[in-house]
């Protein structure tokens, strides 16, 4: 008989074998060439001191980049860096022939900003998060 069980991360050979799970049933229906397309790309904004003052976490997979998280401290905001940080990724993007770049935001977070910058909203969930919206985006290339 099953049954199900529960843990907070503390069996980290668990949750492998789910995730080898998952992975097999994917390989069956990706192309063989694109099938371990897969790392992580981080970018970090860093002051005179190597202090870090922002940065962008973002990873690929088969044939698309997503971006994380993307995040600036105040005192660098204004000063194009989300802008030039979304620029290097595209441009690793490319590089690696992604065809497409996707992130998520909430509303009081930067959805002009992704605007701007050339992504578009493909799905939004309205009333989340003490009544804001969660944008889901994604820049074609």
């Amino acid at each position: 008989m099953l049954h199900i069980t529960e843990d907070n991360g503390g069996v980290p050979i668990d949750r492998q074998e789910v995730i080898k799970g998952l992975r097999a049933f994917n390989y069956s229906h990706i192309s063989e060439a694109i099938r371990d397309n897969s790392q992580e790309i981080n970018l970090y904004v860093r002051d005179e001191e190597d202090v870090i003052r922002g940065g962008l976490l973002a990873s690929y997979h088969w044939d698309f980049l997503e971006v994380h998280i993307l995040w600036l401290d105040e005192s660098v905001r204004g000063g194009r860096y989300g802008s030039k940080l979304l620029s290097i990724i595209e441009a690793k993007a490319r590089e690696l022939n992604c065809v497409l770049i996707k992130l998520d935001t909430l509303s009081f977070q930067a959805l002009d900003f992704y605007k701007k910058n050339g992504f578009t909203v493909y799905g939004q969930i309205d009333d989340v998060a003490g009544g804001n919206t969660h944008y889901y985006l994604m820049k074609r290339l």
